[in-house]
């Protein structure tokens, strides 16, 4: 994620901060000297803000070991301050899977709050668990309650929220995935204007506010998502390749690839070596970081990207579209009986589904889709 650092790694997995994050320790070491706090005071809530911070990685550490557990990898896990993001490289494809992965991270905290509980009643201090304040409260006993909390929160069945992926897995059992994912972000975008009422009527609950923004913006995003998924399904690369393409030599220098981007429409392009093999792709994000370093003189051999893979013409867009994002790789390069037939684009999926969907609209799919099979 953007604006974001690293502060180490779990299980080969990066931990990351967002710059956000740091506005909630300003906050509450400000809150604290404006009500005359005692340094002491300001030093314990930042400490149980860690300490709850922790958990929440764990949280997260757990729908990444479980989505491992199905062949998933995670690329990293951020902190904000209304909790964890970790950023898988797909959804489970399997609604059971899907459930699991969901279930993890409660699980977790599930499992702190017993440890803790243990490490209560060890510690003789049992008399004090009807101490229903998180803040305020002994620090384990402060602790053990808000990952119950936790637990509660991540379970309403609303987009981004764990729930929201519980309820549409659950669907997803009797239903097909689209309709699935439509109910779960209706009901993800229901709770969140009941929160936004919520939090304008009743004083003192002014967060939810945030909390409902952040869960309307998190089903819409993932009803869109899940439109794309459906648009993709059985669609082969050949229907979006572009097909008119230049290519570089990878000992051409960057005023070529400038000359070629000024002098037409193409922003990515397939390298080749002195033999006519392809060797990668250079993509204009990359040329115009090393522009902006200063490295005018360099080639094209040093900026290319040898690690994006090519795909053949007649695999589906779904799948190619999903090895993209896992791989970072906004364009590559499409084959065709191992001959270089065109390139497939991040752009030029997002056209192809304006299109489909704008024909869709107005009742020519079929003709559409006739089209497609006499020129593909």
């Amino acid at each position: 994620m953007r604006w974001s650092t690293r502060i180490g790694a779990l299980a080969g997995i990066g931990i990351y901060i967002h710059w956000t994050f740091w506005l909630l320790i300003a906050w509450i070491v400000v809150a604290h000297m404006v009500q005359g706090g005692s340094p002491e005071a300001a030093i314990a809530s930042l400490t149980m803000v860690a300490a709850v911070f922790g958990c929440v990685v764990l949280h997260e550490l757990g729908h990444a070991l479980a989505a491992r557990r199905f062949g998933i990898e995670t690329h990293d896990i951020t902190l904000l301050p209304i909790g964890g993001v970790a950023r898988l490289a797909r959804m489970p494809e399997q609604p059971l899977q899907e459930l699991w992965v969901a279930l993890a991270g409660p699980a977790v905290n599930v499992v702190i709050a017993a440890v803790v509980l243990v490490a209560l009643i060890v510690l003789n201090k049992t008399a004090e668990l009807t101490n229903l304040q998180p803040i305020g409260s002994g620090f384990l006993i402060g602790l053990m309650w808000i990952n119950i909390l936790l637990v509660g929160f991540n379970l309403i069945p609303a987009f981004p929220m764990d729930g929201g992926r519980v309820l549409r897995a659950l669907l997803a059992t009797r239903f097909n995935y689209m309709f699935a994912t439509q109910v779960a972000a209706a009901v993800g975008q229901g709770i969140a204007i009941l929160f936004a009422i919520i939090g304008l009527l009743v004083p003192g609950m002014w967060m939810l506010l945030f909390i409902a923004l952040f869960v309307f913006l998190g089903a819409q995003q993932e009803s869109q998502a899940a439109e794309v998924k459906s648009l993709l399904r059985g669609v082969p690369v050949r229907a979006a390749v572009v097909t008119r393409f230049r290519t570089l030599r990878d000992t051409d220098p960057l005023s070529t690839v400038v000359s070629e981007l000024l002098a037409g429409y193409q922003t990515d392009f397939p390298v080749i070596d002195a033999q006519n093999g392809l060797v990668g792709i250079l993509v204009r994000s990359d040329l115009m970081q090393a522009l902006a370093q200063g490295r005018a003189d360099a080639t094209v051999g040093e900026l290319m990207r040898p690690h994006c893979f090519t795909v053949d013409d007649n695999e589906m867009l779904e799948r190619t579209f999903q090895r993209m994002r896992e791989a970072d790789c906004p364009a590559l390069p499409v084959v065709h009986n191992g001959q270089l037939v065109g390139l497939i684009t991040m752009e030029n999926i997002a056209e192809w589904m304006m299109i489909h969907s704008a024909l869709k609209s107005g009742g020519m799919r079929s003709e559409f889709d006739a089209l497609f099979q006499r020129t593909g």
